[in-house]
Order: C-alpha cells, then structure tokens, then sequence
C-alpha cells in the first residue's frame, strides 16, 4: 500500500479553519482543483467535479467534530488506484491560537500504474490544495 502526507501552517485558528474545511461538501470553498461538489445521500457521499470534468465520487467514512479531522474513500475516479481512504485533519499549535496545522494524508494501491506515479500526483493535489487554502485564508 502507497501513501503520502502534506501539511501546511495556516494563518487561523484550528476553530476557523474547520469551520472552512470541516463540511465534507466544501471543497470548492477553498480547492480550485474542485469548483463542483454535489452532496448525496444526506451528505454521506460527495459528487467532485474538476476543472476537466471528471467526475470524483467519495464516501464519508469517518468523521471527528471535536478532534477536527475526516476520513473519506474513493468509489470512483479517474486515477489509477484503489482501496483509496483520506484524511483531512486541522491540529492546534501549542502555544498559538492565531495558527492552525493542517494535515492531507491518503493511503491507496496503484492499480496498473508505479507507487511514484501515484504517489507524486497525489502528493501535488494534496500540496498544492494547502497552499489554496492558506491563499484563501489570507485573501
């Protein structure tokens, strides 16, 4: 099994920054790589489209209010894994309220295609999105 994991310092609090990335159909809010979530199955399932119009369709399998944090698996896209599951978790930094840590990781298996060739571009979707939320918190 593959994985990778990307976290970024963002400038707000933990409180903040979940309240901005803790619904688990508000991608487009802040990852321009997802300017279309549509929410199924009383929220359970998102409906991702990206800007070349795949279609990304994910399950909410795990979701913390209190710890800040989400999981989610893959059930159907374009890339060239499977056993996909996902975290998006925001942590506090001790001793600043004003900042808050927040964590991407995924674990999959390559199907027909080299651990680095999955591994690099989630790693990229994952980066390159902290880098759009932190742009959008300063914004």
């Amino acid at each position: 099994m593959a994985s990778t994991s990307v976290s970024r310092v963002v400038p707000a609090s933990p409180d903040e920054v979940w309240d901005l990335i803790g619904g688990f159909d508000a991608l487009p809010d802040w990852l321009p790589y997802i300017p279309e979530s549509t929410a199924l199955e009383g929220g359970r399932v998102r409906r991702l489209k990206n800007p070349e119009g795949d279609v990304i369709v994910e399950r909410l399998v795990d979701f913390n209010e209190a710890e800040r944090h989400y999981s989610y698996a893959i059930l159907e896209a374009p890339f060239p894994v499977n056993g996909y599951v996902s975290t998006l978790r925001v942590h506090a930094v001790p001793g600043r309220d004003d900042v808050a840590e927040v964590q991407w990781s995924g674990r999959f298996n390559p199907k027909g295609a080299t651990e680095d060739e999955v591994v690099d571009p989630f790693t990229g979707i994952y980066g390159d999105g902290l880098d759009a939320l932190h742009k959008t918190l300063t914004a």
